[in-house]
């Protein structure tokens, strides 16, 4: 009924309450008449609410009772707005005015009414049903900016997503009142339609109240609101650095710019000086009456003038030694084979029976985080005090065969389309999934394990009017109350806000109805230090793991991950290649046991193989592997899975090479007049043990250096690898050497190779010496073409090349380690990881820790951390809530979680939260209706501010034990129970943190882009309080931090792995070629390009640098010194005249050996790889494998031999008089001078 008639300046439209509107609302009455005196029981709540009627008389157009209503209706608000004083002012002013005001009818009209008879006095009287509020543009205007900004520290939104019935970026001033007045808001008793003008209108006069700002101070007592809660206090949003500028020559990456351009002035140089001596040389050595001879104007170049050093007769001292000890050992160990073969086998037995003690580390944060590092030690810290972090149990539910469906609102409103997923069918069937879950049991030690003895809170339900009650929550997760008729809360069962980026995906933009996934996330608790209870959440993940493996929907796709599942499947990617690696090592070990031998003719097979001998090498190598984890598991160092499959691959290269040398050193000897067996054996091994000894101890050294490094794979690789070669070079020079005499006495013999008992064909010729097909293409073919006057500068030109790309790609090889490629291609794991990337719209938890000792009862101990009225503008969660403004930037996605001013909000005596028994004085919640339950502070300008010293202690225990309800929202137990340390009985605050979420992160860049600027903002932080008083860390913790802090400091830690290992290598040769260190460092380079060239085709191939391809190029540096390190020492010890002479007889002598003892040895084993499932054993074992031989075996068969020829060492003097004087009257001797 639309009312009308003469506006009066004082006059109300109603006073009292009437009729039952529903549930405990009522109607209030109709009355046109002039305000009434307010009782003297009113005015402390009309000083309390609204002061600005208290003045005169107090004539209001409400009673007392509606002043009560007023107050129940406005807890909501203000435990959420009231953080920001002129917001709650402004809010609180549209409610007065619309309540009590005594000139309603200026800007209030009834238009429904309905009459009432009072069942107590059987009186007759009106329901005002219906009416419109005229409120200002203006005023509602200047109410929304001053409540925009203001944040709800427990749920990571603004408070108007929780207000306003929408997001907070949907809101605003006009949807916001709308929506406060709707009686289906749940709040609302009835229907209140706003009319928004600044003008007169239907001769009405707009509520336009003066109003303030967020940036102005409601009186002289209360500031204005903090910077978190209002932009205009911070000044203009904070812009991110501008991202690094590409650095780029003409438009071009600069890189390779200048290695371009370098390489090009190479050439120049080179080729210039090149032609420039051939014409000089053409010019003053060639007459007109001499043959044109390409190698003429070369000879001179490359030969060898002058005297020797001071350094020669050293060099030769020391050559001198080693031989002769090496000699005098050989023959021992040929004339004493069974002595020295057992003790042997009794070191090896006696090493190896550590294997019982072995412990396999398979804890991913064992193997990729050093137990010192600062990631660790915050792990630590983090569990000790807030427990650790839940172990997830996680499913992502997709519907592929089901239509998108639309929801067609009743009576009215625009269709809205849902996402597969999301249909009434599909729900009811992920319920059932859910449910079944739930229901699983596991049995440990007898017992039966359930997922509620394990459980956390899972994080997904299913509503029953789910469309509206869907679409309302998701704009609103931490609402107490929906719109729907349901009237239900949107907060999850365990308290807290169901926030739809965490259990949706695959939706656009923040449309979560378009949503293609549903995520349901089952946190188990994890247990700190307690095996036993952590064995029980085991077993119930696996059997976890069995069932959703098992299930079976024609209607879902699930992908799903258990906490434990990267462990179960590392392993099992272990065990599943171990088939592929023992076919690698067979195919090794056959070529081996065939290539050692040297067969004459088809009669003598049997007899001159050396099938024995190999299989005897191949298992000494294997023994020293064995007795490496023997002797560091004794001392209790554990063993970890990287160890296991590369050291084996890395020792048999070495132990190969060095088995090879020897061998065939040995069958190209000629036994020497009157030499009998063991001395000519300990000859041979006179010739070849300084080249051996130098490689292996080169390594040895090289690798116990790298267990310097602090990263745990590394470190253990180093330890392990170190230990195994120096054990196999000890075995190789002690066993091998007598085993290889006994071989030599049954090759003489006649007998056959295994079966040792037969005789086979006799060769009257008998044992002679014999030169391999591979020996004398080496001799004949290769080394003579290699170097050739014009194919030397080719080579050069080539490998510079190579070496330019290779330093141009350097800084874009990529860091990091993408998790999808530690599983096994065939992993459910694997799909996981896809779908994680495709669906999921939120990252990580990340949780700023203030450590242990900040004193939060003071006054300026509040103000460094808190983010609401007061705080300081640079206080921790002013600073966080900054950085989430930056989240493109510092990748931090929401406002942070902040305990302290929820409490300070719950703690408030305008708040209904807070209160207790006056007789016991224990806590009452708000949810309980008893008149014994006072509020805990006194509604006194004391009692209104923050609590400090014993008040703040006294009732935080009961904030942090309230859960959220209708009546009061901002109870604390679901959402910061773990995260306030409360000590010493309740009377002090030990380590809290504060919750938020990282942005997605998807590659390993991200993750570790987002650990550096959470370190940043930390730090910031931690500097900041210091400069105020404060002397306590905080730190970010976030459950992926321990795997990734390897990779900031990852760069440095190549170059010092890398560099100590050259460097070590480099001390080595000097040491064992004599103090060459010219050659030393020619050797040196030729590694050095090498490991770069590693780099390069780790940028072609897509291998990125982590913990697994730094182990793989220290282990190529390692195998680079066998390449290089017996074609140098040959060279520096070779008497010929000039330098490519000694070059070829260098190749000549140890390149056949070099090339079938590991190039040819690995290249068959490393192509079984290429079958292995594992990713990661196609991707850093395959193809790093692949690359280091070949690049090896290029570099030290094609480089280096040329590299010598040009720039190698001159001859040392002292060593070829040495040499000439010890062959002095035997055939050798015409060999040296021919």
């Amino acid at each position: 009924m639309k009312e009308s008639g003469e506006v009066f300046s004082q006059s109300c439209i109603w006073y009292g309450e009437c009729g039952i509107a529903s549930g405990d609302k009522r109607y209030n009455c109709r009355y046109s008449g002039p305000p009434n005196p307010l009782p003297h029981n009113g005015y402390d709540l009309v000083q309390e609410l609204c002061p600005g009627f208290f003045f005169g008389e107090v004539r209001l157009c409400c009673d007392v009772q509606q002043l009560h209503t007023l107050k129940d209706n406005l807890q909501l608000p203000l435990q959420f707005l009231s953080r920001c004083p002129s917001c709650f002012y402004n809010l609180v002013n549209l409610f007065c005015e619309l309540t009590c005001s005594p000139r309603q009818s200026q800007f209030l009209n009834v238009t429904v009414a309905e009459d009432y008879v009072d069942p107590t006095t059987n009186e007759t009287r009106t329901n005002v049903k219906e009416l419109q509020y005229y409120v200002g543009e203006r005023f509602a205007n200047a109410m929304y900016n001053a409540c925009r900004d203001v944040e709800a520290p427990s749920s990571n939104e603004k408070a108007l997503g929780l207000l306003c019935g929408r997001e907070a970026s949907a809101c605003n001033a006009t949807n916001w009142i709308e929506y406060m007045f709707n009686k289906d808001n749940g709040q609302a008793p009835f229907t209140i339609t706003p009319v928004f003008s600044d003008l007169p209108t239907h001769g009405m006069q707009p509520m336009n109240n003066a109003t303030k700002g967020c940036d102005e101070s409601v009186d002289e007592v209360t500031g204005p609101c903090s910077c978190q809660d209002c932009s205009a206090v911070c000044g203009p949003k904070p812009q991110p650095p501008p991202p690094p500028v590409p650095w780029r020559i003409l438009g071009l990456d600069a890189m390779y710019v200048i290695m371009w351009s370098t390489y090009m002035a190479f050439l120049l140089v080179f080729f210039g000086a090149f032609f420039a001596v051939w014409c000089y040389r053409k010019r003053y050595f060639v007459s007109e009456f001499t043959p044109i001879d390409g190698n003429i104007p070369f000879c001179v170049n490359t030969s060898d003038k002058g005297g020797p050093t001071c350094c020669d007769p050293l060099g030769a001292a020391l050559e001198a030694h080693l031989r002769r000890l090496f000699e005098w050992w050989g023959s021992f160990c040929v004339r004493h084979p069974g002595c020295v073969v057992f003790f042997s086998v009794a070191f090896i037995a006696a090493c190896s029976s550590g294997l019982v003690f072995i412990q396999v580390t398979t804890d991913p944060v064992d193997l990729w985080s050093a137990p010192g590092s600062q990631a660790r030690q915050e792990k630590e810290y983090f569990d000790t005090h807030f427990g650790p972090f839940f172990r997830t149990e996680q499913l992502i539910i997709r519907a592929p065969n089901t239509p998108p469906h639309t929801y067609e609102p009743y009576p009215s409103g625009a269709d809205v389309p849902f996402g597969p997923p999301l249909a009434i069918d599909i729900l009811h069937q992920v319920l059932d999934l859910q449910t079944a879950i739930e229901s699983i049991t596991a049995s440990y030690n007898h017992e039966t394990v359930t997922l509620r003895d394990i459980c956390v809170g899972d994080d997904f339900f299913v509503y029953a009017d789910y469309h509206t009650h869907f679409l309302y929550c998701v704009r609103a997760p931490a609402s107490l109350n929906d719109t729907s008729l349901l009237h239900d809360p949107c907060l999850g069962t365990f308290g807290g806000p169901v926030f739809p980026w965490l259990v949706l995906g695959g939706y656009d933009d923040q449309n979560y109805n378009n949503a293609t996934a549903l995520v349901i996330t089952f946190p188990v608790n994890n247990y700190y230090n307690d095996t036993e209870k952590l064995q029980r959440a085991q077993a119930w993940e696996r059997e976890f793991i069995n069932f959703v493996k098992n299930y079976e929907n024609p209607n879902l796709t699930i992908s799903f991950k258990a906490e434990r599942s990267i462990e179960d499947e590392l392993n099992r990617e272990s065990n599943s290649d171990v088939f592929t690696v023992l076919i690698s090592y067979g195919v090794m070990f056959l070529y081996i046991s065939i290539a050692l031998g040297h067969i004459k003719s088809c009669r003598r097979l049997l007899v001159d193989s050396k099938i024995s001998l190999g299989i005897a090498g191949v298992l000494i190598v294997l023994s020293s592997v064995a007795c490496s984890l023997g002797i560091f598991s004794y001392i209790g160092v554990p063993l970890t899975l990287i160890v296991i499959e590369v050291i084996p691959f890395l020792v048999l290269a070495v132990g190969v090479d060095n088995i090879f040398i020897l061998v065939q050193t040995y069958q190209r000897d000629e036994r020497l007049q009157g030499e009998t067996l063991d001395q000519q054996v300990g000859r041979v091994l006179g010739e070849v043990a300084p080249s051996m000894f130098l490689s292996s101890f080169a390594e040895t050294v090289a690798f116990f250096l790298g267990g310097l490094s602090v990263m745990p794979a590394v470190h253990t690789f180093s330890l392990f690898a170190g230990m195994a070669v120096l054990i196999d070079f000890l075995l190789q020079i002690t066993c091998f050497v007598s085993l290889l005499g006994l071989d030599i006495k049954r090759q003489e013999k006649n007998q056959l190779d295994v079966l040792c008992c037969v005789k086979g064909a006799a060769d009257d010729t008998g044992v002679q010496a014999s030169e391999s097909c591979l020996f004398r293409f080496f001799r004949n073919s290769y080394a003579p073409l290699l170097l050739k006057d014009w194919m030397r500068p080719l080579v050069v030109a080539v490998f510079v090349g190579v070496l330019s790309f290779s330093i141009a790609v350097l800084n874009k090889v990529e860091i990091g380690l993408d998790q999808s490629l530690s599983m096994p291609d065939d992993s459910y794991m694997t799909d996981y990881f896809r779908s994680l990337n495709q669906y999921l719209h939120a990252g990580p938890p990340v949780y700023f820790v203030l450590e242990e000792g900040h004193d939060y009862t003071s006054t300026k101990g509040q103000n460094m951390v808190c983010g609401g009225l007061g705080c300081n503008n640079d206080s921790l969660v002013q600073q966080v809530f900054t950085a989430a403004q930056l989240d493109s930037y510092t990748r931090i996605g929401f406002a942070p979680s902040s305990w302290i001013d929820d409490y300070f909000d719950w703690v408030k005596p305008q708040s209904s939260c807070c209160r207790i028994y006056n007789s016991t004085e224990q806590f009452c919640n708000a949810s309980v209706v008893d008149p014994a339950c006072v509020r805990c502070r006194p509604l006194t300008p004391e009692g209104k501010q923050r609590p400090q010293g014993a008040d703040f202690m006294r009732f935080l225990p009961m904030f942090l034990s309230d859960n959220p309800n209708p009546k009061c929202g901002k109870g604390g137990h679901a959402a910061y129970s773990a995260a306030v340390n409360i000590l010493d009985n309740g009377t002090s605050v030990g380590a809290t943190y504060f919750m938020t979420y990282h942005t997605v992160l998807q590659t390993s860049a991200d993750f570790i882009d987002a650990m550096e600027k959470a370190r940043l903002i930390a730090n910031n932080i931690t500097r900041t309080m210091n400069q105020q008083g404060g002397d306590h860390r905080v730190f970010p913790y976030s459950v992926f931090y321990v795997f990734y802090e390897q990779y900031l400091t990852m760069i440095d830690d190549t170059v010092f792995n890398l560099g100590v290992s050259l460097g070590a290598i480099f001390l080595v040769a000097v040491g064992l070629l004599g103090c060459e260190l010219w050659a030393a460092g020619i050797m040196c380079a030729t590694i050095a390009m090498i490991l770069v060239n590693m780099f390069g085709v780790m940028w072609l191939w897509g291998i990125s640098l982590n913990a697994v391809s730094l182990v793989n190029l220290v282990m190529s540096c390692g195998i680079s010194v066998e390449f290089c390190s017996h074609i140098t020492r040959a060279f520096t010890v070779s008497t010929k005249g000039s330098r490519v002479e000694r070059a070829e007889e260098a190749l000549s002598h140890m390149g056949s050996s070099v090339f079938s003892g590991i190039t040819l040895t690995k290249f068959g084993g490393i192509i079984v790889l290429a079958f292995a499932k594992s990713q990661i054993f196609q991707i850093f074992y395959f193809r790093m494998y692949l690359a280091m031989v070949l690049l090896g075996a290029t570099h030290g068969l094609i480089f280096l031999p040329v590299l010598l020829s040009y720039i190698g060492p001159s001859i040392n003097k002292a060593k070829s008089l040495t040499t000439q004087q010890r062959y002095r009257g035997t055939e050798r001797e015409q060999l040296l001078n021919f």
